[in-house]
């Protein structure tokens, strides 16, 4: 089945081109305070909104895309099996035809990933944000694991250029026996062109909650220059590069989990450390560096270490 065939609404969505189903319904001040119209291509213009809606149903002995609904710029491919170690794997490339984000961009993607599923999402490029003079610009991710299910996010790292403005709010539905694994990295900056932190506000939020609604745990980033040092202790201390780990999941010990993470990132020469998630409901990592080919080859590791743990095969070169 190909994907025009597919391109559906998964049943029971809401209205994806409704402001209300695009725009977030709360924004911390650092990017709120920049909240304005747009003289050229107004929120709601066409290519302004991007919606992608995926939703991955087992289907025999592999997951299979069962609906999809895609709005430029957000798109996707055909979901490939290349991973000889579990040929039932689908690999997903989230994509945007844009060649970045700008002011006034609204995107939103939802991800239904249905009992005993299995499904890696990932980008195919680093996603730019780029310089604004007005407003800001928005990403909501929702992902819905049910029961047994397991689902990868490891998407390529952010760039907020000078003066971006840039809101993203992650939000992560999970059946009590379902696994997680979710990683972010963001860079300071076009690095190689002498800009660190120079961005306006870069902020993000991570909520993991059941299927009761009730909050398994948040991680929230907040980053402006402008208003507060992000080069400090307790922030980047100094690092241009940042990347967050997270695996939730209930199919191994949260300790061993968090130690087989510290032992194989204390090999790699850069900061970072790992730890238990509140409840015990699995581990997280975080890795700082200054080079983000030397912070993504240690997620890298991160993931391979869990995918070892969990499934018992190692992590593929995405690249393939």
């Amino acid at each position: 089945m190909g994907l025009a065939e597919l391109a559906r609404r998964p049943g029971g969505s809401p209205d994806p081109l409704v402001p209300e189903s695009y725009t977030a319904t709360w924004l911390p001040h650092q990017v709120a305070r920049h909240a304005s119209g747009v003289d050229m291509l107004p929120v709601g213009s066409p290519g302004k909104v991007g919606i992608l809606d995926l939703a991955f149903e087992r289907i025999g002995d592999r997951t299979e895309l069962t609906a999809l609904y895609q709005k430029a710029p957000l798109h996707t491919t055909r979901p490939l099996y290349y991973d000889p170690e579990w040929p039932g794997l689908p690999y997903a490339m989230l994509l945007s035809s844009s060649g970045g984000v700008i002011q006034g961009d609204r995107y939103r993607v939802d991800v239904t990933c249905g009992a005993g599923a299995a499904v890696h999402l990932s980008t195919a490029a680093a996603t730019r944000v780029y310089r604004m003079d007005q407003d800001y610009a928005s990403q909501l991710v929702n992902l819905t694991v049910g029961p047994g299910g397991y689902l990868e996010y490891l998407p390529e790292h952010t760039i907020p250029y000078v003066d971006s403005r840039y809101y993203q709010r992650i939000g992560v539905t999970m059946a009590p026996d379902a696994t997680v694994v979710l990683g972010e990295t963001v860079m300071g900056g076009r690095l190689v062109r002498g800009e660190r932190h120079a961005y306006a506000a870069y902020c993000a939020d991570l909520e993991v909650r059941g299927p009761d609604g009730r909050l398994i745990f948040a991680d929230p980033m907040r980053l402006a220059p402008a208003e507060r040092a992000v080069t400090g202790p307790a922030v980047l201390a100094g690092f241009d590069v940042v990347a967050s780990f997270y695996v939730v999941t209930g199919d191994r010990p949260a300790r061993e989990l968090a130690d087989a993470l510290h032992d194989a990132l204390s090999g790699t020469g850069l900061r970072a450390g790992a730890g238990v998630l509140p409840g015990e409901r699995g581990a997280w990592a975080r890795i700082l560096g200054g080079r983000s080919p030397d912070v993504t080859a240690a997620r890298h590791l991160a993931w391979d270490v869990v995918r070892r743990l969990l499934r018992g095969v190692p992590a593929p070169d995405r690249r393939i």
